[in-house]
């Protein structure tokens, strides 16, 4: 009886329990399973552990084991991918004219010389009407050689030259007095906007009853041809210029003469100079019909004189000195603009 009770409760002690966790549970199961199974067990984990790392690196690109390599790039994420993925930028065009051509001036009437010749040469021009270019060279030698063609010029240039220096003394002085003082501007715009209103060359009948039919009338009538353009644009210039700096020269404390100076003079050269363009151009076209006037020499009268004799050519010599003095007129007066306004970041410059 004794030895029966012993064995029940040795067999109950070495049944495991079922009433147990499953955390429990897998800790009995490690606990009891034998060497065989835990290293079994340890290699297929590291087995597939090792596989899940291959596919990964694989698929990242960034995998040195076995396996096959990527053939593309790599794509990081980050910064790095924002950088490889960003498209590229395309330059903005510019909305400037671009840097100047050299002599682009010159390109223009070259242009037109060699349609003339083009068109003299095919025979699609009258030569009586329009020589050729090489006919009018040839009478510019003529008359070169004769002398009478350096005597014209000389007389033309000094008829010009004393009516542009008088026109723009009194531009000046008139927009200076009609744009920095009330007063002046109402005794002085006014007339200048009647004058301007007047054809200029209907004054040359009153102006030869009053200053003869000498050379004081032709040079008064160009001055006055110059001086209109110069004061139009200056005064516009003196007008716009900000108040704003009028203001700053008052809280400084700056004398009349400094605020001419240093305010005035600097705000007021870019409309001075159109207006000496206009000016410069003005006495040239004045002089063409003054020397045709009573006049015994110049350029006008040269060309007076080949319209009675049928002379085209010399005609066409008068129009073209007339037009390189034009050009070449205009082209200082812009080279000074350019030195003198180097300050100024323009489309121009």
């Amino acid at each position: 009886m004794t030895t029966r009770s012993t064995t029940t409760t040795t067999r109950s002690s070495s049944t495991p329990s079922t009433a147990i966790t499953d955390d429990d549970e897998s800790a009995s199961v490690s606990t009891s399973a034998s060497p065989a199974e835990t290293d079994a067990t340890t290699k297929a984990d590291a087995t597939t552990e090792r596989d899940a790392t291959t596919k990964t690196d694989t698929e990242t690109g960034t995998g040195t084991g076995t396996g096959t390599e990527p053939t593309s790039a790599p794509v990081e994420a980050g910064a790095d991918s924002h950088r490889l993925l960003r498209p590229r930028r395309s330059r903005r065009r510019g909305l400037a004219p671009g840097k100047r051509l050299p002599a682009s001036r010159l390109i223009g009437p070259a242009l037109f010389f060699a349609l003339w010749a083009l068109a003299s040469a095919a025979g699609q021009l009258d030569p009586g009407a329009i020589p050729a270019p090489w006919t009018v060279l040839k009478t510019t030698g003529h008359l070169w050689t004769d002398g009478t063609l350096p005597t014209d010029v000389l007389t033309s240039l000094e008829r010009a030259g004393y009516g542009f220096a008088l026109g723009l003394s009194a531009g000046v002085v008139l927009a200076l007095a009609s744009g920095l003082s009330r007063v002046g501007e109402a005794l002085i715009d006014g007339t200048v906007q009647l004058n301007r209103a007047i054809p200029t060359l209907g004054l040359i009948p009153l102006f030869i009853l009053w200053l003869g039919i000498g050379e004081t009338f032709k040079i008064a009538i160009i001055a006055i041809v110059v001086y209109i353009p110069i004061y139009l644009n200056l005064h516009s210039a003196l007008s716009g210029i900000d108040h704003r700096y009028v203001e700053l020269a008052e809280v400084q404390g700056l004398s009349r003469f400094r605020f001419v100076r240093e305010i005035v003079i600097p705000g007021a050269l870019p409309g001075f100079f159109v207006g000496l363009r206009l000016g410069v151009t003005g006495s040239w076209l004045s002089l063409v019909v003054l020397e045709q006037i009573n006049a015994t020499s110049g350029l006008g009268y040269m060309m007076f004189q080949a319209q009675n004799y049928g002379r085209t050519d010399i005609i066409l010599v008068g129009l073209l000195i007339y037009g390189i003095f034009g050009l070449v007129s205009d082209s200082a007066v812009r080279l000074i603009e350019r030195k003198v306004l180097s300050w100024r970041r323009t489309l121009s410059s």
